[in-house]
């Protein structure tokens, strides 16, 4: 059996100072980062051009996600009253809500109706033009006639035979028969214009709503918070999320069926 170990078979053994024994100064600054970040106001150990850098004094936030540290707590039996904390939590996340979503849809329907209005006025301009193919042109009727007019006295003077001097197929009290291609260029312009007018239309009608639903109501925060819900489920069974997406579309095909007709001019 080992004898056990005598401690002054070793001698002195020396000593080691405890963490409590290590001296601290102060009068030392403080670390400037801790673990959540730097400390504001406090000297990082970062010195630029010889000179000390502070960290940033950061303002605490202006509100809180907390609701329960924000807003008192309702009394007893309280919960749902008109003025309850649950309505006001209620129009607080719902403005925050429709500040967002409202954006986005005016953001969309002002270059949808800028563009709508442009194209609507390049479309009547090229099919005011195109029209003019669907009828008769009295113009170039009267200078053929007047061709054939000349023609008839040239022949007289001349004592030529007359057979060979009308122009039946310029008479203007025929009916005139235009073109198939004027007919599918108009068409297809005039089909284009419409599209565009509908798509201008429909985001007047849509900002308008847009207007009335972010307009605020009078009255506690319970009454708010059931008109706001009432006008929100007014927009989507009218399914207004839809309209707002389909005006690009109904835009692209307007696009497509004017440079058609274009190609086919």
């Amino acid at each position: 059996m080992p004898a056990a170990a005598d401690p002054n078979v070793w001698g002195d053994s020396p000593s080691f100072p405890v963490v409590d024994d290590i001296p601290t100064n102060p009068t030392s600054n403080p670390p400037a980062v801790s673990a959540s970040g730097p400390i504001p106001g406090q000297p990082l150990d970062k010195h630029v051009f010889g000179l000390k850098q502070n960290a940033p004094n950061i303002p605490p936030p202006l509100f809180s996600d907390d609701y329960e540290k924000r807003l008192p707590e309702d009394p007893i039996y309280m919960e749902t009253a008109p003025t309850a904390r649950v309505w006001r939590v209620y129009v607080e996340e719902a403005a925050a809500f429709d500040d967002n979503m409202i954006g986005q849809y005016r953001d969309g329907l002002d270059v949808m109706l800028v563009f709508a209005g442009l194209f609507s006025a390049v479309v009547t301009s090229f099919l005011v033009q195109a029209s003019q193919n669907l009828q008769t042109d009295f113009i170039e009727v009267s200078a053929v006639l007047l061709h054939d007019l000349v023609a008839l006295q040239l022949a007289i003077a001349h004592g030529l035979p007359l057979g060979n001097s009308t122009s039946p197929s310029l008479d203007p009290v025929t009916a005139f028969e235009p073109d198939a291609i004027h007919v599918w260029i108009n068409g297809l312009w005039a089909v284009s214009l419409s599209a565009s007018l509908a798509v201008a239309l429909a985001a007047v009608l849509v900002k308008q709503w847009l207007h009335h639903y972010i307009s605020l109501p009078s009255g506690t925060s319970g009454v708010r918070s059931h008109i706001r819900q009432y006008r929100y489920m007014g927009l989507q069974k009218w399914c207004v999320h839809v309209i707002i997406g389909l005006l690009p579309i109904t835009m692209h095909i307007s696009l497509t069926l004017f440079l058609s007709g274009l190609i086919l001019y």
